[in-house]
């Protein structure tokens, strides 16, 4: 069975950055697809990034700009680098597959809080 680990939250001043990390186990990583999502108190859980297997991203119009997403296939491990961050950034951070044919589709780890707070 696939295993996602997400790491690298916490708390962060606006204006500052963060990078989350999530390590993948149970599947072939490569040629899949991976996102990362975000789900704030109150609210559903959004897409935020996406990644193909070949590596052409996506982002959501609120983090253009400011987050990049990338991978690491030997590592098996997709990134989200968080500048210029906001109090509306803070939330509960997952990542998992992007597209139903990711193998990773569905599946989901513990995620990892980001509080955005002076």
């Amino acid at each position: 069975q696939v295993q996602l680990v997400e790491s690298g939250g916490g708390l962060v001043q606006p204006g500052g950055s963060l990078r989350l990390s999530c390590a993948a186990s149970g599947s072939i990583f490569s040629k899949n697809g991976m996102g990362w999502y975000r789900q704030a108190p109150g609210n559903q859980r959004e897409l935020v990034a996406g990644i193909s297997g070949g590596g052409s991203t996506n982002y959501t119009d609120s983090v253009k700009g400011r987050f990049i997403i990338s991978r690491d296939d030997a590592k098996a491990t997709v990134y989200l680098q968080m500048n210029s961050l906001k109090p509306e950034d803070t939330a509960v951070y997952y990542c998992s597959g992007w597209g139903t044919d990711s193998v990773f589709f569905g599946s989901w780890g513990h995620g990892t809080q980001v509080t955005v707070s002076s």
